[in-house]
């Protein structure tokens, strides 16, 4: 097969795609079951209709910082790591290259070549970029999955935003029961959304990560409003 044909059929694999995606989906369900969470609490607790207009947009814009913060210290981390080992590959291949040599053809006799086989390709590749090779075989980086902190942190906020905005339109219904249903469908639609979207994205089947969000987010609202009925009935 042409190197041209290879490289195409490379890029049908999803995996360049987790540098984002997981930001994205845990940026847009968290929006969804927290503001929704927060705002059926403060409905089921009985108080002023105006208030959950303004405990939504709080919430949504907080947590909105909160979580583009968090992922980008998060995946900052991961990328200090990664260049922590990409050192420490470097010093090891100027000091013994003859024993990483024989790693790596280790490496490939494990994967299922053959010794002879595996010793000539552990020599191509360090002959060609050994770096490479052993980021790449030995500790599993590659440059289209490498994350990328900016990149998870706007995506994360985005669609954190994105995913609060939703359960904070129910907040218009013009009385507070109604609020609070309101509230719990436009979430539910939401989430339902936010699943098929995740599935259909990673390619995987709709219907699992479809009903494991829908499950994960009704039960944070159904503890956040027992919650606030408790605080309504003890009157504080």
């Amino acid at each position: 097969m042409p190197l041209e044909d290879v490289y195409k059929r490379n890029l049908a694999h999803r995996s360049h795609r987790a540098g984002w995606l997981r930001a994205a989906v845990l940026g847009a369900n968290d929006g969804l079951v927290s503001i929704a969470s927060l705002m059926i609490g403060f409905a089921a607790a009985a108080t002023a209709e105006n208030l959950l207009v303004t405990v939504g947009i709080a919430g949504i814009v907080a947590g909105a910082m909160s979580m583009a913060v968090g992922e980008y210290v998060s995946v900052r981390s991961q990328n200090d790591i990664e260049e922590s080992d990409r050192l420490l590959e470097i010093s090891h291949l100027a000091e013994d290259p003859q024993a990483e040599l024989q790693e790596l053809t280790h490496i490939y006799i494990d994967r299922g070549l053959t010794p002879e086989l595996a010793a000539q390709v552990a020599v191509a590749m360090h002959e060609k970029d050994p770096l490479a090779a052993h980021l790449r075989d030995e500790l599993g980086q590659y440059p289209h999955t490498k994350a990328r902190p900016v990149q998870a942190a706007i995506a994360s906020a985005i669609s954190f935003a994105v995913g609060g905005t939703i359960p904070f339109l129910g907040a218009f219904a013009p009385s507070l029961g109604a609020q609070a249903w309101s509230i719990v469908a436009f979430a539910l639609i939401g989430l339902l959304i936010t699943g098929v979207v995740s599935a259909k994205t990673s390619g995987a089947a709709a219907w699992r990560p479809t009903v494991r969000v829908l499950v994960g987010g009704s039960l944070g609202m159904v503890i956040t409003a027992g919650i606030g009925s408790l605080v309504r009935l003890s009157g504080i």
